[in-house]
Formats: structure tokens, sequence, C-alpha cells
């Protein structure tokens, strides 16, 4: 029987070929005494296409809460009983987020707002505070404001936004378990407009969700044929008062196995550390993602969770001997 290591070695590191989602779940579907040997072959893939650079990304929320959509992960839906709400932040305390982003090294800050997609007072607000940014601090700006119509795009991609975040979260399959006031094919289409317009695309998932080993392996082949620039990978944290409150965290072995995996189907692309690391991995399992295919982190918090103080994840970095990558802004 051929081992899938032997065979991803073969077709992802000699040839930068990603594996498919049958191969992908043959990687989680390996034995835990395998699990050293899946990280480092991810680890050599990570450093052969993307290098040992590690992209460091700030988050702001401009509008936090009060989300007409029922993600039954976030806390942010207006739609059930969370203790988060609604508020707004102005373009000063934008710009402040912004410059202490900076500080810490990093290159990419993404403005964030818990929508279905934007109005037109939020287009504004966007508008006014990347121009804002940009007179500020030397930093390349990404958005996340969810559905967007074609307009909407073409106004981003000529605001000088680099880089749009909108996640699938979880397979194609599996979508109508997380999330009924939108369908999979909804986010997917403004991927597809963002792409075409020349902005990067990042999109990812949770981990954690419901979901079958056979379901992580189908979205990762998914993200795979979206080919996006940034792939954020995050582990479920429950939050209260959401459909998924009680949904037992993903134990640490599985969230690696998953790293190595989607790392194999991804060779090329950013795969970013985001919420979920600190409670499912600890700082232990933290180190060995680094050393197991992923090359970018958020520092910082989160929009509703806690995450790590960036000086720990800056300090990991240093210790790893992985540069953080430098600003390569174009206005």
């Amino acid at each position: 029987m051929t081992d899938i290591l032997d065979v991803a070695r073969r077709q992802v590191l000699d040839e930068g070929r990603g594996l498919s989602a049958s191969q992908v779940l043959d990687c989680l579907n390996l034995p835990d005494d395998r699990l050293k040997d899946l990280l480092a072959l991810a680890h050599d893939v990570r450093m052969r296409w993307c290098g040992p650079e590690v992209e460091v990304e700030g988050i702001v929320s401009l509008k936090t809460g009060g989300c007409p959509e029922d993600c039954h992960f976030c806390s942010q839906s207006g739609t059930f009983q969370s203790p988060v709400r609604s508020v707004w932040l102005n373009i000063p305390e934008l710009v402040e987020a912004a410059k202490e982003t900076a500080k810490t090294g990093a290159t990419e800050f993404c403005i964030v707002a818990a929508v279905r997609g934007p109005d037109e007072r939020l287009m504004k607000q966007v508008r006014e505070g990347v121009a804002a940014i940009n007179a500020a601090v030397d930093i390349n700006i990404a958005c996340s404001l969810g559905m967007l119509t074609q307009e909407q795009v073409d106004e981003l991609a000529a605001m000088g936004v680099h880089r749009y975040n909108h996640n699938l979260e979880t397979a194609r399959s599996h979508f109508p378990n997380v999330v009924t006031t939108h369908s999979w094919e909804e986010r997917w289409d403004t991927l597809r407009m963002v792409k075409d317009a020349g902005m990067e695309v990042c999109c990812g998932g949770i981990i954690g969700m419901g979901e079958t080993r056979e379901q992580r392996a189908e979205f990762a082949g998914q993200l795979a044929e979206l080919e996006p620039d940034e792939v954020p990978l995050n582990f479920l944290t429950p939050r209260p008062g959401t459909p998924f409150a009680d949904r037992p965290l993903v134990e640490g072995a599985e969230a690696l196995k998953t790293i190595g995996a989607f790392r194999l189907a991804l060779p090329r692309t950013i795969l970013r550390y985001a919420g979920g690391r600190e409670l499912t991995l600890g700082d232990f399992g933290t180190r060995e993602g680094m050393l197991g295919g992923i090359n970018a982190v958020i520092v910082g918090n989160y929009l509703t969770t806690l995450g790590r103080p960036a000086e720990q994840d800056l300090e990991l970095l240093t210790e790893l001997e992985m540069p953080i990558k430098a600003l390569s802004k174009t206005l």
C-alpha cells in the first residue's frame, strides 16, 4: 500500500502540486504516531514554496455586534442571546489601532464589520478610514465586510484595499448546518468578484463545527479550487449564547493534523493562525504548528475573543529564526 506521505513528498514537495480532497483525507486519517512526520513534511513544503518569512497581521472591528445573519458560531449575531452589543469605532480610533498594529512589525491591518454586507454608511466609514490610515501609517489595508455587490468590489479596489477577507467557513456540504440566512454560493460569488477585480483573496474557515473529517478534506479541496492568497485557520471557541456554545474544543493532535494537511493541499498559500489556537493548542502546540506549515499569524486580540499578547508571538518567531515579512506596499 502506497504511503500518503511518500506520495505527498513527490507531488507537493518536489512538484508543487497540492493534494486532492481524497489525499487530504488520507492525511487526516493518519494515526497520531505519524503526526510528527506529517508536520515535518508540511514544514518542508512551506519552506520550499513559501520561504521562511512569516506575515504578521492585526485586525480591528469597525462595527461590532448586531449582525442580522445567524452564523451559529458567532456571538456578533443579533439573532442570538449573546453578551456582545453593537458598537462602532470612529475614524481616530481606527487610525490609532492601525498605528499600534504597525508597531508590532505587522504589514497587514484588516478592518472588519459584523454585517451581511456593507450599506452606504459603512462604505463611507471604510472610505474615510482607509484614507486616514494611509495618511498616517505605512501598512497594507485589508477589509472584511461580508457579501459585496460588483459596485462595492470595484470601489474597494479603487480605494487601494489590497486584500479582502470573506471566509467560506466550512465545506459546502456542511454549510447549511452552520448558517441558514445565506448560502455558501453567495459567499463564493463575492470571492470570485474580488479575485476578478485584482484584490488579493483571503478565505478560510473554522475547524470544529461538527464537520466530519471527510468534510474537512472537502473544504481543503474547495479552497484549493478558489486559489486564495491567504487561508486563515480558526478553531472553534464556543461562545455563550450561540447554538455552538456547548461544542467541545478540537483536540490538539486533530488540529495539528488539519494544519499539516491543509498546507499539503495549499503549498503556495499564506496559511495563517487565526482564532482559537490559544485554547486548542496552547503554547507548545502553537510552536508545533509554526513548524508544521503555518507561515502567518494574527497578533493580539480577535474580534470578540482574546488572543495571545503580540510579544509572545514575536518572541516565538525570533526563537524559531523566522523573519517577519517586510512590507511590500504599492499605492
